[in-house]
């Protein structure tokens, strides 16, 4: 008996391996996806407590809505994509415009 931990991947066929490594990877995927949708959830309950106080505030919580339509669109619906591109656009030089002005 020895110390060492025994790497069992190394004795395994190559099929086995993918196979091993697929598994982890989708373990870590899945483990991604939910810590971000506890993370979007808080945000959304952080943004549905008060009221926004400005219109970059404003801004915000429209820019995360457009983005969920946007990614419940088909991939079809070019003018609605393009649409909220714009809408984002205008958000992003706004916001930027109003930087510069203060």
């Amino acid at each position: 008996m020895t110390d060492h931990p025994v790497d069992l991947d190394k004795h395994r066929g190559m099929a086995a391996q993918k196979a091993t490594d697929l598994r982890r990877a989708l373990a870590e995927v899945e483990t991604h996806a939910r810590e971000l949708r506890e993370r979007e959830s808080e945000l959304e309950h952080r943004m549905m407590s008060a009221p926004a106080v400005s219109w970059p505030e404003a801004a915000v919580k429209a820019r995360h809505l457009l983005n969920l339509y946007a990614a419940s669109l088909p991939a079809e619906d070019t003018r609605h994509r393009a649409l909220v591109a714009m809408l984002l656009d205008d958000f992003a030089r706004l916001t930027e415009a109003d930087r510069e002005s203060s």
